[in-house]
């Protein structure tokens, strides 16, 4: 990924305060013209700086309000296949490979208690899982964020 410019963060800093915005009011807004947008939006997009939108959906409205971060002790050899049968488990919406005692983070959205209950077993089933431990996320304190980041301005890239 190449290093972003004053203009583009200026242009990241506006879709961030307001993503519906045109190509043409964020032209008038940045005082570029429409062609420059649409140019820089596209290789942008093309350098997947942008996330995907389903990021912006929040699991409560789809009936998932409970929230946990479940910690996986696997079997390192058996990594890729773990990796591949959490990505079948709908509820699973994100997992890093973390450093530390565990080996994986996952983010898991559930119906309420009993069904984070069903989704854990779901995980302890899969082949090479050794344990997990669960923690309920009570309460969004920092919401994802990137204005903060846009505002210090882009790093060297290495």
């Amino acid at each position: 990924m190449r290093n972003l410019d004053g203009t583009d963060l200026r242009l990241l800093g506006a879709l961030a305060q307001d993503p519906r915005r045109t190509v043409v009011a964020l032209a008038q807004k940045l005082g570029l013209s429409r062609n420059t947008v649409q140019a820089r939006m596209s290789r942008l997009e093309q350098e997947q700086v942008f996330l995907s939108f389903e990021r912006r959906i929040n699991p409560a409205a789809l009936g998932y309000p409970l929230a946990a971060f479940i910690h996986i002790h696997v079997h390192q050899p058996k990594l890729q296949q773990i990796t591949d049968e959490l990505a079948r488990i709908p509820e699973v919406l994100e997992a890093f490979g973390v450093t530390g005692q565990a080996d994986i983070l996952a983010r898991v959205v559930s119906e309420g208690a009993e069904d984070l209950f069903r989704i854990n077993g779901t995980i302890l089933a899969i082949d090479g899982v050794e344990r997990t431990d669960t923690s309920l996320a009570m309460h969004e304190l920092i919401p994802f964020r990137i204005e903060p980041l846009l505002s210090r301005g882009a790093r060297p890239a290495g």
